[in-house]
């Protein structure tokens, strides 16, 4: 007898332009959990994917060089019907601005996580770390928090 399959959970990463941390969480959750997850990420801004970070990436056996940056309005790689089931902010000012006057369906998380603008270095291989330690953390997040669709679900915050 065949059961009917569940429909994934359809989760949105968002940050200020699309393109370091919610591209790396869109990618980790889609390595570690694709089969669990429609996953997209997306910004109010558009703009290019991190060129360092995915330097980094691929230093480090990960090829992230097929993701684009989406904003908003991006309706080739985002859902026409706006339904999310987790809206996840990885920007407080990000989540300030935008989580009372969004589109979205879904339940949203606001989960601070960094950027490009917190680095702090002053040579390549600095710089190289500073991007290391941000993909481990995102990475660890996605491990941690996406394994199982209800934990996000207790980390609701609008």
């Amino acid at each position: 007898m065949f059961r009917k399959r569940e429909r994934k959970a359809r989760v949105l990463f968002v940050d200020e332009k699309n393109d370091l941390v919610s591209q790396l969480a869109e990618y980790f959750t889609r390595e570690y959990f694709g089969d669990m997850y429609e996953v997209y990420s997306a910004g109010p801004k558009h703009d290019l994917v991190d060129c360092e970070m995915i330097s980094v990436m691929y230093q480090r056996g990960e090829d992230i060089r097929r993701q684009v940056s989406k904003d908003f309005r991006d309706r080739d790689h985002l859902r026409d019907d706006e339904d999310y089931d987790i809206v996840v902010f990885l920007r407080k000012d990000v989540f300030d601005e935008w989580a009372g006057r969004t589109p979205w369906q879904g339940k949203q998380v606001l989960c601070e996580m960094g950027s490009a603008e917190d680095f702090d270095a002053t040579d390549d291989l600095e710089l190289a770390n500073c991007y290391s330690d941000l993909i481990d953390r995102v990475s660890r997040w996605v491990k941690e928090n996406m394994d199982d669709p209800g934990r996000l679900g207790s980390m609701i915050s609008a």
